[in-house]
């Protein structure tokens, strides 16, 4: 009993950590990102391959580029090839990102592997690594409305409106981080579980899209 116990703080601790972790180094990700702040920069993940930190660094450095390839691509004055240029690239790295969610949901299904379901357990709306997507574009949010609710070149009245929109982004982020680890402490305790659908994107398998079929 007391080695269950044990164990069974061990997975708490873990779970109330986690989104402590994933914040921690998607912040770091974004500041490494913006030492050069160039698209065409290479990633250098501190983290080994085998830690699920590598993962959590790659993932988010794939939203930050995307986060600057989207607002390249909405200059009124870019030049056509290169838009469609970048528009690819971003095509691109959407199923990348795509591929490092299922990437972390594979950790935690293989994490969680061995735990028994309690009676009336439930499945979530969305997996824990989806959860931890949308923490993931969160910290991007809040670093570039941090910048510009600090803006010295922006009017008070911009500044000011930014600055309520971190706030909400604050705390949106708090509530999100508690849910995730909520959910974590609930799937360790048995009390939900969770599968991994394969995202099953249509538009970029030759044989499934159209457009691209009827050319062959």
């Amino acid at each position: 009993m007391a080695m269950n116990l044990t164990l069974l703080t061990a997975v708490a601790y873990f779970c109330c950590m986690f989104t402590e972790l994933s914040n921690n180094i998607f912040n770091q990700s974004i500041l490494d990102y913006h030492q050069q702040n160039d698209v065409n920069q290479a990633i250098s993940n501190p983290y080994e391959k085998n830690e699920i930190a590598h993962l959590l660094y790659a993932k988010n450095w794939i939203d930050t580029v995307q986060w600057h390839l989207e607002d390249i691509i909405r200059d009124p004055k870019i030049d056509p090839v290169k838009a469609l240029e970048i528009k690819r690239w971003i095509d691109r790295s959407n199923q990348e990102r795509t591929d490092m969610v299922e990437y972390i949901d594979s950790y935690f299904l293989d994490k969680y592997k061995g735990v028994a379901l309690t009676a009336g357990a439930t499945i979530n709306t969305e997996s824990p690594a989806w959860a931890i997507d949308r923490l993931s574009i969160l910290a991007l949010k809040i670093y570039h409305m941090r910048e510009e609710a600090d803006r010295k070149d922006a009017s008070d009245e911009h500044r000011a409106a930014c600055q309520r929109k971190l706030d909400i982004l604050l705390e949106q982020r708090k509530d999100l981080s508690m849910a995730i680890d909520t959910l974590l402490e609930d799937i360790a305790a048995g009390r939900k579980y969770m599968k991994v659908y394969k995202q099953m994107k249509m538009y970029n398998d030759p044989s499934l899209n159209p457009v691209l079929y009827k050319q062959s």
